[in-house]
Order: structure tokens, then sequence, then C-alpha cells
């Protein structure tokens, strides 16, 4: 062990040790997972570029039935993470992610708009929970020093997703056009639901409930972790946390909505946008040849590669500082840039460039944010809480769609200045008190 390891470590090894452990076990399986629920929830964006043409849908159908994708996400989100947190993580889980498999499978044979409506909403019933339940799921096993990072890692997920998922669809339309009498869209809903199936029972041989459920920790890390975990809770309380449902009138929650709003509404534009984006700012050099979904979907890869540089590099940043809103703030300050480049843009390589610094931007907010809502919930009120804001805040994304069909991408400039505001606010209200809380706790253990 090097003297860093045990500066940071003062438990002999059994901090690091134990962490490693914990971590490489479930971040990279949680991730997996949720590679393959934000290429299901978004694949439409992908499956547009046909849809329209076959089922003879208006783009603003296609928009409104992205964003009717979260009427479901938002009325079952909370209740979920509740079911979640009675049942256990590893069989709500597993539900949710079979049920979203099956549902995505079943869009593939929508034959109008009102098909088209009920499956994405039915999409987002069986989604709800899954995203805050795994959120809520990783406070029972990492404290708030590591939890950006971890975040981060779970979260790669999202331009992961769409660097394997946009060429993969692009090649799914491209290859199975006409194949068992479907369109290519049709057996892109229908391969892109099968391993969300297969996973959902992976998760009750693999994933434990807690840590006193995990076989693979030996007693001694068990025990110390719980006890970090438990003395965490402690310092939640003694900030004005909450361990009851009465937690949900707290100002500090929709405070945090507030601001997850403008990530909500960016996040949800370029994945229901950023493939047509693309196509359309590239069209004369596209000039409609072979494989012309495949080559859209190469370039789509580009913003997420940027973004998983932003997200591992901002997280590490903030867990080493503990800075959390600021940095946010910051993000979103380079989002805004990135999308009035993507707007104002004069030629496709720089639309390009601007969407690349959007998506990142975006994107490096995510972990850091998620590391906010501990800092004054735990309990019942964190499983609650988080899916609040998730799905409250997600109300951008039943508006994102239909707001750029109407007026193009020029005022996510603004959505993303908002979300600055209300950063420097969350910074001033709530992440400043808990700093002062933990450094005079810090003294008075000294003392």
């Amino acid at each position: 062990m090097t003297a860093t390891e045990r500066s940071d470590d003062p438990h002999g090894g059994l901090a690091t040790r134990t962490f490693a452990k914990v971590a490489w076990r479930l971040v990279p399986f949680l991730a997996l997972l949720y590679v393959f629920n934000i290429i299901d929830r978004s694949n439409v964006g992908f499956a547009r570029l046909r849809m329209t043409e076959d089922l003879s849908l208006s783009n603003a159908i296609i928009d409104l039935g992205y964003g009717l994708f979260y009427v479901g996400y938002l009325v079952f989100e909370v209740p979920s993470n509740l079911l979640l947190r009675r049942f256990g993580a590893r069989t709500w889980i597993a539900r949710i992610m079979v049920s979203w498999g099956l549902v995505s499978m079943l869009t593939a044979f929508v034959i109008g708009p009102w098909s088209y409506y009920g499956a994405r909403i039915l999409l987002g019933v069986a989604e709800a929970g899954f995203f805050p339940g795994i959120i809520y799921y990783l406070t029972a096993w990492f404290p708030a020093a590591k939890r950006a990072r971890v975040v981060a890692g779970f979260m790669l997920a999202i331009p992961i997703s769409n660097i394997l998922g946009n060429p993969l669809s692009g090649a799914i339309m491209d290859g199975f056009q006409g194949t068992g009498g479907l369109a290519g869209w049709q057996w892109l809903f229908i391969l892109e639901g099968i391993p969300a199936i297969l996973l959902g029972f992976s998760v009750l041989w693999f994933l434990p409930d807690s840590p006193r459920d995990a076989a693979w920790l030996a007693d001694d890390e068990r025990r110390w972790l719980e006890g970090e975990i438990a003395a965490e809770d402690g310092l939640r309380m003694s900030v004005g946390g909450h361990d009851k449902l009465g937690a949900l009138a707290d100002p500090r929650i929709w405070l945090l909505i507030a601001l997850y709003f403008s990530v909500a509404v960016g996040t949800n534009v370029t994945g229901s946008y950023l493939p047509k984006l693309i196509k359309d700012s590239f069209e004369p050099l596209l000039a409609g040849g072979e494989g012309t979904y495949w080559k859209v979907g190469m370039l789509s890869t580009l913003p997420s590669v940027l973004s998983v540089i932003a997200m591992v590099i901002v997280s590490r940043i903030s867990d080493r500082s503990r800075s959390r809103a600021t940095l946010v703030a910051g993000a979103l300050t380079a989002a805004a840039v990135g999308w009035y480049f993507a707007w104002q843009g004069g030629d496709p390589w720089t639309k390009l460039a601007g969407l690349c610094v959007a998506q990142a931007g975006m994107m490096a907010v995510l972990p850091v944010f998620w590391a906010l809502p501990p800092l004054f919930l735990s309990g019942v009120a964190a499983a609650a809480g988080i899916a609040l804001i998730n799905s409250v805040a997600n109300i951008g994304g039943i508006i994102a769609p239909s707001l750029v069909g109407r007026f193009g991408i020029g005022p996510l400039v603004a959505v993303m200045l908002w979300g600055v505001a209300m950063a420097l606010i969350v910074w001033r209200t709530l992440e400043w008190p808990a700093v002062k809380a933990r450094k005079n706790l810090e003294h008075n253990s000294r003392g």
C-alpha cells in the first residue's frame, strides 16, 4: 500500500479492500443494466427515421409519444421506489427489467398514433423506479466521499449506450429491413428488448439486497461498511435530514428538482433528436447512399465519447474537492456554450462540435448532482425523495421533444443558464451548510 493510500485509509487497508471489492462486484453490472435501459427508452429516436414513413406518423406525433413516456414514469416513480425498499432491490429491479423488455418488444407492432402513445406510456410505467432505485441502492454501499465517482461509473452507461447503441440501431435498421416481413425499425425494438429480459432474470442471482446479504464480503468488511453507512445516516440527521415521508415537503428537494429540470430537458433532446439533428446537418454529405443509418449512428457516437471523458474527470474532481453544486454550474455553462454553437454553427462539423460539448457538459452534471440528495436524505425519505426528484424533474422530458420540434434547439441555451442559476442557489442554501456541519463534526471528534 502506498503512502497516499494509507493516508486515505486509516483502517489498515480495510476500507480500500472493501470499496474495491464492492465497486468491482456491483458497478459494472449495474452499468450494464442501465445501458439497456437507455437503449430501450431512446431507440425510438432512431426508429423515427423510418416510422414516420411506414406508419405515416408526423414528427410531432413521434415527439409527443417520446414525451408521454414520462407520464407513466412520473405517476409510478415514487411508489415503485418505495416498493423497492420494501421488497428488496434484487426482486424489484428484476421485475422492472423483465417488464420493460416485454413492452419494448411489443412496441414493434404499433400501427398508428394511439397504439404508439399507449406503448410509450406503458414503457414509462414499466421502467418507473429503475434509475432512482439504483441511486438509492448505491447509498447503502458507498459513503459520500466515494459517491460521485461510483455514480459516474454507473452513469457512464448513458454515453456507452449511445456509443454502442447508435451504430447497432443503424445496422439493425439497414440490415434487417424486410426480414420476416418486418421493417427494420420493428426488428430494432424486438432485438434490443430481449437483453433486458435476460438480464432481469440474472439480477435474481447476482444482486444482493444490502451489505449484510453479500456473501462475497468478509465478516470484518461487512461490519465496517455497515458502520460507515450508519454513521453517515447520523450526519444527515444532524444537518436537518429526515427519515420520514414528510421530507417530500422539504424545499431543498424542490430546489434540486428545479436544477435537474434543465438537465432533463437537454438530455431528452439528445435522446429523441440527436440522430435527426446529425442526419439533417450532414444530409448533403450522406447523399442518401447505402448504409445511411449506420453512418448517422457512427457520427452520433462522437458526443458520447467526449461525455465519457468529461464524466470521469469531473466526478473525480468532485469527490476530491467535495464540491458538487459549483461543478454542476460550470458543466452547465459549458453545455450552454455547446448548444449555442450547435444552433448557430455555420457548417455541419461546427454544429457537431457544439453537440459534443453540450452533451459532455450535461453528462458531467449527472454523477455530481446525484451526490447532493444524500447530503440531507436517508432511509425511506431517501428512497422517496430521490424518486420524486427524478420523476418531477423529468417533466422536462415530456416537453423537450415538442419544444425542439416547434422552436429548434435555440431555447436550450436559456434552459442551461437556468440550471446554472439554480446550481448556485443550491450551493448557497444546501451544500455550504452541509459542508460546515461536516467540518464542525470532524473538529469536535478530533477535540
